[in-house]
């Protein structure tokens, strides 16, 4: 690939060819004053298009770009100026140093692997595997939100779906091509929908999300229950018309919230969230008149009709090759909890079979073996909340379920429904495995409930069905199942995120010494005209990193610039959260997890990260 240089403005454009997104830098020095992006040799009249194209991209992306890093000026204040211009200067040198940084580091791996070369083929793999063991560790980190000791867990339950196993991409197109058709077949939607080529979008939807009722808007809350960002089908509501609709603040009342919205928390809910918005987008694109809650209603019904009939378990047992992602180390974990003492409970809302197909594929065919308890079709969360459920027992031969009365429950034999209580008085546990107990420490002395403590850690992937109930009824340790951590940690390491992060920290810290400037009077129309415009600039950032993401409601744990609503139940109901079950295995079966920092009130982060800082701090270092 050659480089073509072109003389445009004081500022370098890198084209990332796979996305066909261009991200914009300022000129360094070493770049010879010229705007540097890389274009494919031109071979044809085509190639020549897509190199203009190309060029008109970059084009208006560096005058996007040169409006994110020019930064406002007041008419006739010289010390606002003065803190306005050297953030300006800081934040186009940060940007300079990080991508020379990344450009550095690039060229490092380029000469690595050149000289990988001359290496024998073991010492090769042993560098890789190396390598691959440290970004493993760094993604793949069991996160603790309060002290966990793992030695005083005597007994781990488990969610199957995306806990114990997890899905290929061609899931959620499965589940959304059977809603979508169910739709048209039996809510008699318009046939052209199965015609125009509707499909699962693995980049729209995320994860903690919610679509209200009354308008079929798809919403992003934040942990005040704000609505930070909607859209209406694939198309983004303008703030105005939030406002409008929420009531100026854009918050609901916990009785509107409850009758209005209908949350999106599991991964199973992003073919919901997609065919919701693409059912909305068709009726408007068509110009067809439409009652939002009947849209919704009949979505949300296609798709538990699907989940419901069974019609996609039984495909993706069939080729479970296709669906299910290999799990290697789920074996080992299983086993060194066992051989920890810990006793094992499996507990899922899918039906034997399912379960037991999958099982068979990540685990092997004498999975069974090792659970002390093993129950299906739980219909969590009722399982933790009624009272009178009685287990029944399935023939693990025919799948039938039986109807003699079960007494307890027995290690190597499946069950079914049931709930919480009946299940401590089903089992013939009646101490804690627990490894040396002190007695005047512990609250179960007298009335020991070995699954009404803290002693009992449950691992599921969604928040609601698994994990609140289970802290909030019975005390139990919870560890949230969230794939998002990796995936996000991974593109928040990219340059372009780096920088946008950075950017807007020294937006924000220049806005707080701008003020500081201001002084405590009245503000005159030009100071808040200033401040105007920086808001926009970093909402203009917010906004690159969100694109960054890859999708349009950007950070599942943020909204905006404040935790998201999903984050804040994690923090609240969930004690531990990973990427992957898998993770367990970096960590003994009696680690002790300590919080990152228990820190939550603005006073109290201050003491480490001041909310103002000068703009010749050495991490605004404009030396280059």
């Amino acid at each position: 690939m050659r480089r073509s240089k072109i003389l445009l403005l004081p500022l370098t454009i890198l084209t990332h060819g796979g996305g066909g997104h261009s991200f914009v830098f300022p000129v360094s020095k070493r770049s010879n004053g010229k705007v540097l992006f890389l274009t494919t040799p031109s071979s044809s009249s085509s190639s020549s298009n897509s190199n203009n194209s190309r060029g008109i991209e970059a084009t208006n992306s560096a005058i996007e770009y040169s409006s994110m890093t020019t930064l406002p000026r007041h008419p006739d204040n010289d010390e606002a100026n003065e803190i306005l211009s050297d953030t300006e200067k800081a934040l186009r040198a940060m940007q300079e140093n990080v991508l020379f940084d990344a450009c550095a580091d690039e060229k490092q791996n380029e000469g690595r692997g050149t000289t990988a070369k001359t290496m024998s083929t073991t010492a090769t793999g042993a560098m890789m595997a190396e390598e691959e063991d440290e970004v493993d560790i760094e993604q793949e980190s069991v996160y603790a939100n309060s002290y966990v000791d793992l030695g005083k867990v005597d007994t781990v339950g488990f969610d199957y779906d995306y806990t114990l196993v997890t899905y290929t991409k061609e899931l959620l197109e499965l589940i959304y091509g059977m809603a979508l058709k169910r739709l048209v077949e039996e809510k008699e939607y318009p046939r052209e929908m199965l015609e125009v080529g509707l499909k699962f979008d693995p980049f729209f939807s995320i994860r903690g999300l919610a679509v209200d009722r009354d308008n079929g808007w798809i919403c992003h809350l934040s942990y005040t229950h704000k609505v930070s960002v909607a859209w209406e089908g694939r198309q983004r509501v303008s703030r105005s018309r939030l406002v409008s609709e929420y009531s100026g603040k854009r918050a609901l009342s916990p009785s509107t919230r409850k009758q209005r919205l209908k949350p999106l928390n599991d991964l199973f809910s992003m073919a919901e969230c997609c065919l919701m918005a693409d059912t909305v987008q068709f009726f408007l694109d068509g110009d067809i008149p439409f009652c939002p809650r009947s849209a919704v209603n009949d979505v949300l019904g296609s798709i538990t009709g699907t989940h419901v009939s069974g019609e996609f378990h039984r495909q993706v047992a069939n080729e479970p090759e296709k669906y299910f992602e290999g799990k290697p180390y789920l074996k080992g974990v299983l086993d060194k909890m066992k051989e920890s003492g810990k006793r094992l409970i499996f507990v899922s809302n899918s039906p034997f079979w399912y379960c037991d197909a999958g099982m068979n594929y990540v685990a092997g065919p004498g999975w069974r073996d090792q659970w002390d308890v093993v129950v299906t079709s739980a219909g969590k969360p009722a399982f933790y909340t009624e009272e009178n459920r009685p287990f029944r027992e399935v023939d693990i031969t025919t799948g039938k379920v039986k109807f003699k009365q079960v007494l307890k429950l027995e290690k190597g034999r499946v069950y079914t429904s049931g709930c919480l209580k009946e299940l401590t008085q089903r089992i013939t546990w009646r101490y804690p495995l627990s490894f040396s107990h002190d007695e005047e420490d512990s609250p179960y002395d007298d009335i020991y409930s070995p699954l009404t403590s803290p002693n009992v850690m449950y691992v599921g992937d969604s928040l609601f069905a698994d994990l609140v109930d289970a802290k909030r009824e019975f005390g139990w340790t919870t560890a949230a199942v969230t794939p998002e951590v990796g995936w996000e940690i991974e593109l928040q390491r990219n340059t372009e995120f780096v920088i946008a992060d950075r950017a807007i920290e020294m937006l924000l810290n220049s806005l707080r010494l701008y003020q500081r400037s201001l002084g405590t009077g009245l503000r005159s129309k030009d100071d808040l005209e200033v401040m105007d415009k920086m808001e926009r600039i970093v909402s203009k950032w917010r906004d690159e990193q969100t694109r960054l993401l890859g999708n349009p409601f950007g950070s599942v744990f943020r909204a905006r610039y404040t935790p998201s609503l999903f984050a804040h139940s994690l923090r609240r109901y969930c004690d531990l959260y990973m990427s992957n079950v898998a993770s367990l295995r970096h960590y003994s079966p009696q680690h002790r997890f300590y919080p990152e920092s228990p820190k939550l009130l603005s006073h109290e982060i201050r003491g480490s990260n001041p909310e103002c800082c000068d703009i010749d701090d050495p991490i605004f270092d404009i030396a280059c």
